[in-house]
């Protein structure tokens, strides 16, 4: 499977974080230690740690956890986030934009953006794995149905107006209490500032766990299939915002308080919570892409 957006980005900066530190060849890298210093949960640590591992920027460590291989100038050519990133939001944006057709091939991506075949194959990979384009049998690719209308952005947040709040409800809702307490953690760290450290893809990867770990708690395959569903088309609308990060504070402090809410045990309570959050979110989302 394709590395996250969010793996990415905390791979990059534990190659930053190796560069400052001068860290000599052997350092031994704490999984705990980076996750402070990033101010991430351990899970993406781990998991940036495992691409780092088969760049050859860190090693496995004979008592577990990682070691130090490449260091200074030997990490110039590292390229785990930035590059890749850029050229997938460009795609992204062209696609949003009406700049690709529904069916494209290799050879003709290749030349339009510039791109190394292994590029562009790693590029079309992270989309694939996201469900936004699907390999057509024998050559070429096909993009798949994404919200592009101010219309449809909006009925798709009436959707989960009505069923996130709903599911919370359901008599089959039986809490995840170590994925909620995990996405909590990620949106506390999201409110006390790492936001501002986020691009608009990770920030999204990050809000999108939130809910859909909720959903996942009511027991409900429809419920929980709808809002994948959901999330995989507004991606791309997400992705090009450029949200005010000080509003967004807020709607992270509220992710913490209805996680708050669920582990007190006090479901109708994060239901009525969940119901006002979407509301404002929505409102404000789409009046945002009716100025855009």
């Amino acid at each position: 499977m394709a590395p996250t957006p969010l793996t990415r980005q905390v791979a990059a900066r534990i190659v930053d974080y190796i560069r400052d530190e001068r860290a000599d060849p052997g350092t031994r890298l704490v999984e705990r230690t980076l996750a402070e210093h990033l101010r991430v949960s351990r899970s993406p640590v781990r998991s940036a740690l495992r691409l780092l591992e088969d760049t050859g920027v860190v090693a496995p460590a004979e008592r577990g956890g990682y070691t130090v291989v490449r260091t200074g100038d030997q990490l110039d050519d590292v390229a785990v986030a930035n590059d890749d990133e850029a050229r997938y939001l460009r795609i992204a944006a062209d696609r949003l934009d009406g700049k690709l057709p529904d069916r494209v091939t290799e050879s003709a991506l290749t030349r339009q953006y510039d791109l190394s075949p292994a590029d562009l194959n790693r590029t079309l990979r992270r989309i694939a794995t996201e469900g936004w384009i699907e390999r057509l049998p024998g050559y070429g690719w096909e993009f798949q149905p994404a919200l592009t209308s101010e219309r449809a952005y909006a009925d798709s947040y009436r959707y989960r107006l009505i069923t996130e709040p709903a599911a919370i409800l359901e008599p089959t809702f039986a809490l995840d209490h170590r994925a909620i307490e995990e996405v909590r953690a990620q949106q506390r760290k999201l409110a006390d500032g790492a936001i501002h450290d986020v691009g608009n893809a990770e920030l999204f990867a990050l809000n999108r766990a939130f809910h859909e770990a909720i959903m996942e708690c009511s027991g409900n395959t429809f419920l929980i299939e709808g809002l994948r569903r959901i999330d995989n088309l507004r991606r791309l609308i997400e992705y090009r915002r450029s949200l005010e990060r000080d509003r967004a504070i807020i709607r992270c402090r509220e992710h913490v308080e209805i996680a708050d809410l669920l582990l007190a045990g006090r479901r109708a309570d994060a239901a009525e919570l969940m119901r006002e959050h979407l509301s404002t979110v929505g409102e404000e989302k789409v009046a945002d892409n009716a100025r855009r």
